[in-house]
């Protein structure tokens, strides 16, 4: 029988308070704290994002506070800057290209939930991942939904709620967010 991680990573329905998954969150969690109370120098930092993440790559800059579920789910390329507050629910993976800005109190979701009022009673979640291109820069209080991929030197407007994909090189803004002409 597969585990509820093994679902959650294959983006399949899957209950988020198994103990497995909850000993991953309290690791997580304590990394978070650890991250997010240091006075850790830049050159110190990169060594406990490789701790959490997947991929970090050279010259990456998390300023803290930085939340996310698992961490485990996120890649990071090289130059990546995540402002202060950036949320990241990785439940599946997240990918950040190379020299991509986010700005504060950006929102990157990979969680969803079954349509299905029954599904949601069960306490079952899936997620979508997200996939961010390199050279994006996404402005301050945008959301990035679930499954939603972000092309090579897109610009994402602040205080935007993406909900579809946007192409390369497009600016999308608004709630929800919409291609300019």
């Amino acid at each position: 029988m597969r585990s509820e991680r093994d679902k959650m990573l294959a983006g399949e329905l899957y209950r988020a308070d198994c103990p497995e998954l909850i000993a991953d969150n309290r690791r997580i969690s304590d990394w978070m704290e650890r991250f997010n109370a240091t006075t850790a120098t830049p050159e110190q930092r990169p060594a406990l994002m490789q701790e959490a993440f997947r991929h970090v790559g050279r010259s990456v800059t998390i300023r803290p506070p930085f939340h996310c579920d698992y961490g485990y789910n996120i890649s990071l390329g090289d130059g990546v800057f995540l402002n202060f507050g950036c949320v990241i629910l990785d439940v599946v993976a997240v990918t950040i290209g190379d020299d991509t800005q986010i700005g504060p109190g950006v929102q990157i979701l990979t969680a969803d939930h079954p349509r299905d009022p029954a599904q949601r009673r069960q306490m079952l979640e899936f997620g979508r991942p997200v996939s961010i291109g390199s050279n994006v820069w996404i402005g301050g209080g945008a959301i990035v939904l679930p499954g939603v991929t972000i092309g090579d030197d897109a610009i994402i407007g602040a205080g935007s709620v993406v909900t579809r994909d946007v192409p390369k090189g497009r600016t999308a803004l608004g709630n929800p967010a919409r291609l300019r002409p």
